[in-house]
């Protein structure tokens, strides 16, 4: 338990005097605070009595298919923001209680709003009014969207329910007071007090939306619940934690709410621009290879039969810019792209070859199910290959159907792949890993397996790789 003290600290001003200074610089007198009338002492008692009516428990849970669930690279940031593990299969057939969340309701018939990553994966979701209450209502998940982390819910409830009043974000202050509502580790309906720390926090890993910050303390349980300001207005939705300190909280500013949840309720997610590729970030060994300016700008590793495709967008193609908007990453670009308009036409700035081009393309709309990335697993049964020379100790094959859905390439795709890594040998102590796609070989473009073994050389060998997650440039040194 922590135990906080208070210390009051009176600063007295000085004053001082330079001989050789102007006498009109002199003096330089703070602003005078202009203070509104002091809170009234039952406040936060006033606001847990119109509040806790209308915040409900969530509790979720999944049917087990007797596996482990598949480790999501981004987990430990994940839980070390949420607060939450990903559930360990082991009982097959049987639901297994995956967490416990918050949500605070905004329609009497019981639509409520909460997190994504609340209810994301779950096979059953309940919904509990009050902590004391035997009655768990089946919620069913009207619309939800995993880039803002948002969703909405609904129960059928046997009676009108209290509703939250929702206020505005965007005149909320730094150093204004607030109040967050939770179950965190399953308390249901407890309050915590604090300020708002910061505003337009941007986190980019876990939203796209700039949050509030408050030191409020949030914890895990408190996702989905109400951040209110002393009106008792609902101005945030509690959304993630930094577990690496204490008291940094993060919110979704409820203005960026309201316009979302339309959008949930009518169509189940929100509408979406859309290219049909799977984007990846460059490096910048990558970036010193082909001669990029910086290291920025997302390389396609991956497309289907969509609006990418059609307007002339290649594999292995580089994203510098859309309509002048200069991307950063791979997750800039999904979000740019996401947030243009179906249909909207827009020039984007490519490297092909290591040359610049513009090519115009068409915005498609993104299907509702996104699907989320994951790891390229490892093989579960042996390929043949062929043994790479100078005994750099990996092995190098053509991509065939099995070696396709094993590693899970795209159709388009056809380049030689590394199917076997000796360890501490020496291309894989340079870093080449099982999955990788060669791409070139000392500015050479591999097409088959036996390109590979003619390209290497003894001496150094600059190796242009894709992989899950990016494009990088492997120094391979053969002795």
């Amino acid at each position: 338990m922590k135990i906080w003290t208070l210390y009051l600290c009176f600063f007295t001003m000085l004053t001082v005097t330079s001989l050789s200074a102007p006498a009109q610089n002199l003096t330089k007198t703070l602003p005078t605070l202009k203070l509104s009338d002091p809170l009234p002492a039952n406040l936060f008692v006033e606001l847990a009595k119109a509040i806790n009516p209308a915040v409900v428990n969530i509790s979720t849970s999944v049917i087990s298919k007797g596996r482990r669930a598949q480790q999501d690279p981004m987990l430990e940031m994940l839980e070390q923001f949420y607060g939450r593990p990903y559930p360990d299969y082991n009982e097959p057939g049987k639901p297994q209680r995956m967490g416990l969340g918050t949500g605070f309701i905004i329609r009497e018939d019981g639509l409520i709003v909460t997190n994504n990553h609340v209810i994301q994966n779950a096979d059953l979701v309940e919904v509990q009014l009050s902590e004391g209450s035997d009655i768990r209502y089946k919620a069913t998940v009207i619309g939800s969207d995993e880039r803002t982390d948002l969703a909405l819910i609904k129960i059928e409830p046997k009676e009108k329910l209290t509703v939250a009043s929702l206020g505005t974000s965007k005149d909320v202050e730094v150093g204004e007071w607030v109040a967050a509502f939770g179950n965190p580790y399953g308390h249901g309906h407890s309050m915590t007090k604090g300020i708002i720390s910061s505003k337009g926090r941007a986190i980019s890993e876990i939203n796209k939306i700039p949050l509030l910050q408050t030191d409020a303390s949030i914890n895990p349980g408190n996702s989905g619940g109400p951040l209110v300001n002393s009106k008792g207005q609902v101005i945030g939705v509690n959304a993630a934690i930094d577990a690496r300190a204490q008291g940094i909280g993060f919110a979704i500013p409820i203005d960026e709410v309201k316009a979302i949840i339309p959008q949930l309720e009518q169509r189940g997610g929100i509408r979406k621009g859309y290219l049909g590729i799977n984007p990846g970030d460059i490096d910048e060994a990558a970036a010193n290879y082909l001669n990029l300016p910086e290291t920025r700008g997302s390389v396609i590793l991956g497309m289907n039969e969509g609006p990418g495709k059609k307007g002339g967008l290649k594999i292995y193609d580089i994203i510098t810019d859309v309509d002048s908007k200069k991307i950063k990453n791979s997750r800039d670009l999904v979000d740019t792209v996401a947030d243009l308009e179906p249909g909207k036409k827009v020039k984007l700035k490519i490297i092909r070859n290591e040359k610049p081009k513009t090519i115009e393309v068409v915005i498609g709309e993104r299907p509702n199910e996104r699907p989320r990335p994951g790891q390229v697993a490892q093989p579960t049964k042996s390929f043949n290959g062929q043994k790479a020379p100078f005994n750099l100790g990996f092995m190098v094959a053509d991509i065939t159907p099995e070696i396709r859905a094993e590693w899970n390439v795209a159709a388009e795709v056809q380049k030689p792949i590394v199917i076997e890594t000796d360890r501490g040998a020496l291309a894989s102590r340079q870093g080449l890993r099982v999955g990788d796609l060669i791409v070139e070989i000392n500015k050479a473009e591999m097409k088959t397996a036996k390109d590979v073994l003619k390209a290497l050389k003894k001496g150094k060998n600059m190796v242009k790789v894709a992989r899950p997650g990016g494009m990088t440039i492997i120094e391979i040194e053969a002795k």
